[in-house]
């Protein structure tokens, strides 16, 4: 079974993602053993940051590497999982909370989940509408 990095890029709808996470030297990061949950913003998702968002988010190293590990929750956590978490903050690699809301759907954060459970050999793949940028 293919890691998070390369379902990611066998997907084809990340570019941008896998683009920002080699940007940020995580690619290592997302190969180790894990587990990781990742909340995967589509190629869709980057095009709605406002212009010029990505192109200096990707030249700074520390912010880019902020809101990449503020999609990633350590362990591996399925959609049957965050239904449990309605209501709940998960702390995120990079330390910040993301608000888990089933009421209407799911979302995570600001963020709408369009597609749950990708499973991969080191976690499991979740995703979402937007991009989530930590306060």
């Amino acid at each position: 079974m293919p890691d998070i990095v390369e379902t990611a890029v066998a997907a084809g709808s990340f570019k941008t993602l896998v683009q920002a996470v080699i940007a940020a030297g995580l690619v290592e990061t997302l190969k180790s053993p894990g587990p990781f949950t990742v909340f995967a913003p589509t190629d869709d998702a980057f095009a709605k940051l406002p212009a010029g968002t990505l192109e200096a988010v990707l030249k700074d190293d520390a912010k880019l590497k902020a809101i990449l590990t503020y999609h990633v929750v350590a362990g591996k956590v399925l959609a049957a999982d965050v239904v449990k978490l309605n209501g709940h903050n998960v702390t995120t690699v990079q330390g910040g909370l993301l608000k888990v809301d089933t009421t209407h759907g799911c979302k995570i954060g600001t963020a709408n989940v369009i597609k749950t459970d990708i499973e991969t050999s080191n976690g499991v793949i979740h995703v979402i509408d937007s991009v989530l940028l930590p306060s």
